[in-house]
């Protein structure tokens, strides 16, 4: 079966195109089109910027990646395209233009959830995975853990009550007048200081729950700032340090404690903030520690970010079980909940 995927959730226009075979899966095409650079002079997103870059971008990336193929769309059995969570106005261009194809080519369309396609990242080495799978999911706009007993269903354990952890990491940078995107910047820093010099707090962490909250964590950031180096230069690589290790303490000691609490067989990571390497070096050390036998699975890096491999994975899944969507009827949903 090969899917092609599209992905317009928020600045990236992405298409994929992904074979699968009894499970397995192959990535034929991952063409993405980054605008980055566009909205870095803005210090982030500009929704109606993003929707006409995508519109211009649209047809030019499905044609690349079908040329680097040698596909037509005689080739493509099904169509997947992120249906939402996201910006409403990046949405809409590539539903319409998933929807168009659909009704043109005369193929099922898939409507994908952009987070389900986050965890879906992991699917290209299925070697790591085994259900029940416990998914910490950190991006932008979500941090959850969620319990996955099987395709397609899952069961939200814990999430964020105010600012995600990536969001966390992007006021931060801006904060230290870092350039956008401020995630990589950050653990860039990081590398070169003391992660014990300031003595950030780990919010929730020893509250017998699921949840996490970063907010109190940017604004102790904010408080140093303001109180020690306002006529003088930060010392940037400590903070970045200090501040990156207190974020990873949270996300890895919640998750373990979860992993033991539901006695789960694989733990995997998922989301943008999967690709900071420290994060995924010490959950996996985490994970290993408290029982060797746990599964642990990690996407590459090229599949962290936004990317439309992710959409089509998780559209293979729901293929494989005949769930499509009726392109007269689906329409983007800017706050599509996975659970």
């Amino acid at each position: 079966m090969r899917i092609l995927g599209i992905e317009t959730s928020c600045d990236e226009t992405a298409v994929s195109i992904i074979t699968g075979n009894r499970g397995r899966l192959k990535i034929e095409a991952h063409v993405v089109s980054s605008q980055i650079a566009t909205h870095r002079k803005y210090g982030g997103v500009v929704p109606e910027v993003a929707a006409r870059h995508h519109v211009h971008n649209m047809i030019p990336v499905i044609m690349e990646a079908l040329r680097t193929t040698h596909r037509t769309p005689d080739d493509i059995d099904a169509i997947a395209v992120t249906r939402g969570p996201g910006l409403i106005t990046s949405l809409r261009v590539g539903v319409q233009t998933a929807k168009t194809l659909s009704y043109v080519w005369n193929k099922p369309l898939i409507g994908v959830n952009h987070m389900e396609g986050h965890v879906y990242a992991n699917w290209l080495d299925q070697s790591n995975i085994t259900f029940p799978v416990l998914c910490l999911v950190v991006s932008g706009g979500h941090t959850q853990l969620i319990l996955m007993t099987d395709h397609g269903q899952y069961r939200l354990l814990g999430q964020t009550r105010d600012d995600a952890a990536g969001e966390a990491f992007d006021k931060v940078a801006k904060m230290l007048k870092l350039p956008y995107p401020g995630g990589p910047r950050i653990q860039k820093l990081a590398v070169k200081g003391n992660a014990q010099r300031f003595n950030f707090p780990r919010p929730m962490l020893n509250q017998n729950n699921d949840d996490f909250s970063f907010a109190g964590l940017k604004t102790a950031v904010l408080t140093v700032l303001t109180n020690h180096y306002q006529s003088k230069k930060p010392p940037l690589a400590d903070i970045c340090a200090s501040f990156q290790q207190a974020v990873i303490d949270v996300l890895v000691q919640k998750t373990i404690r979860a992993a033991n609490q539901y006695h789960t067989k694989s733990v995997i990571l998922a989301g943008g903030v999967a690709a900071n390497q420290p994060l995924r070096e010490q959950l996996k050390q985490a994970v290993r520690t408290l029982n060797p036998r746990i599964k642990y699975g990690t996407p590459p890096l090229s599949l962290c970010t936004d990317n439309a491999t992710m959409i089509a994975m998780a559209g293979y899944a729901q293929a494989r079980k005949k769930r499509f969507d009726d392109w007269h009827t689906m329409e983007a949903d800017p706050n599509w909940e996975l659970v």
